[in-house]
């Protein structure tokens, strides 16, 4: 089984597009599975394109616990994520998940804060608010944006979207979510289906200090709430 797996992870990086590996992770300092996976997940940075590509197995990001690959630092204070996503090949799984994230820890059923690009396009801000808990997200009303960014600013998680135009705005979708210092800041892929593999590339990835803009009030965004008890950014009150 294992040779299997390692077999599986060596074809599945030589049909990724012709890229430069480099040994090192980047802007981040390691890598790994999280939860159960079928096949071991696979990083390749390109370093003079500056893009990394993450490919995953895993049932699902949702519920008490997640299995994703998982490309991560440390970090602390106010922080902020940011990239442009991009799925590889085509797939029936509209709910395969390519995200950018902050951490507690590396247990399955830690508490986070993401933002989920979807294979279908619906980017959300999902969330556990403590260990063992259950997952909930606030759907942005921009769909298969851009460009997408996380500000970690005290207590609140914000996520900023970018249509067409490629300009970052707040889309309104935040949440309150205390990260104890070190927390984990990184990107992850989940195929939403632990028999298949996903991958997506991440290009134009910044790791940064969190943005003032990120909190400022949008008056013209409202939330509403889904029958599942999930909610919803809205441009109509």
């Amino acid at each position: 089984m294992r040779y299997f797996c390692l077999r599986f992870a060596a074809l599945a990086l030589l049909a990724l597009p012709a890229v430069r590996a480099d040994n090192s992770l980047g802007a981040f300092s390691d890598q790994g599975d999280i939860g159960t996976a079928s096949k071991p997940g696979l990083l390749v940075y390109d370093a003079a394109a500056k893009t990394y590509t993450i490919g995953s197995a895993g049932a699902n990001m949702w519920f008490k616990e997640d299995d994703m690959h998982f490309v991560w630092k440390r970090d602390s204070g106010n922080r902020s994520i940011a990239a442009s996503i991009a799925f590889v090949g085509s797939s029936k799984q509209g709910h395969r998940k390519a995200c950018l994230m902050f951490r507690q820890s590396l247990d399955p059923d830690s508490a986070y804060a993401d933002v989920a690009r979807h294979g279908d396009g619906l980017t959300s801000l999902q969330f556990r608010l403590v260990a063992g808990g259950p997952t909930m997200e606030i759907q942005s009303n921009v769909a298969s944006p851009t460009r997408v960014r996380l500000d970690k600013v005290g207590d609140m998680v914000y996520l900023s979207v970018a249509g067409p135009d490629g300009v970052l705005r707040p889309s309104g979708a935040s949440i309150r979510l205390h990260f104890g210092n070190p927390y984990y800041v990184g990107m992850a892929v989940s195929a939403h289906d632990d028999t298949a593999f996903e991958t997506a590339t991440f290009s134009q990835v910044e790791v940064g200090s969190a943005s003032a803009d990120a909190a400022k009030p949008q008056p013209q965004l409202h939330i509403i709430t889904l029958p599942s008890g999930d909610r919803r950014v809205s441009d109509q009150p």
